[in-house]
């Protein structure tokens, strides 16, 4: 049976950052913008109010401030070699972040099959942002659940990949993941866990677990 592999973006394939803040840090808002973190990690604001806010503070944002958030982030290690090794075993990769699509839907350039973000209007921005597109925790459940559904798969077939508060409700809908650089909110969720920044050596835990 093919597998459905997974993968957050912030904090798992991105080591120790997130794509909003690597973004703000091309418009000099990248302190603003780690405020706002802070926040929605202490739970005083929701996935909705904090996108609502950064797309507020990227009023001068163009297409080359992403292209350059995006090329320079600290990116895991062999992330393409990784989505190499699983197409060629004829199973299946995918992004799904709550981090802006624009961003997130650039790794399909890289061997994701999918990538799936909170929807934002298109850079330069021209028209507000619709909070009913944001994602949270449990919208990424949904997003496995349409996914398995494209590629024939079932839950029971999927492994997930991230690192926090955001992934814990596909941690619990699914067999086998792993935390990658993992905060607390994952501890004893996960079947496997990797500290370090090759995305590789991740995928070994359970490349031929079933």
């Amino acid at each position: 049976m093919a597998r459905l592999h997974l993968f957050d973006l912030d904090g798992t394939l991105l080591h120790g950052t997130s794509a909003p803040l690597e973004i703000s840090r091309q418009l000099g808002v990248e302190a603003e913008t780690v405020a706002l973190e802070q926040a929605i990690l202490a739970g005083t604001i929701e996935p909705p109010e904090y996108a609502t806010r950064v797309h507020a503070m990227w009023t001068r944002l163009t297409e080359e401030h992403v292209t350059a958030a995006f090329d320079g982030a600290p990116w895991l290690a062999r992330i393409r070699e990784v989505w190499a090794a699983i197409r060629s075993r004829g199973e299946y990769c995918a992004v799904v972040s709550l981090s802006p699509s624009f961003f997130v839907e650039k790794l399909t350039g890289w061997g994701a099959h999918a990538a799936h973000g909170s929807r934002f209007p298109a850079v330069p921005f021209t028209e507000p942002l619709d909070p009913t597109g944001v994602l949270n925790s449990a919208a990424k459940v949904v997003i496995a659940d349409r996914l398995c559904g494209e590629f024939g798969v079932t839950r029971a077939d999927c492994v997930a990949y991230g690192d926090s508060l955001s992934d814990k409700d596909l941690f619990g809908a699914v067999p086998m993941s792993v935390a990658v650089n993992a905060d607390a909110h994952l501890a004893g969720l996960a079947t496997h866990s990797y500290a370090g920044k090759d995305l590789w050596d991740a995928y070994e835990l359970v490349r031929h677990a079933r």
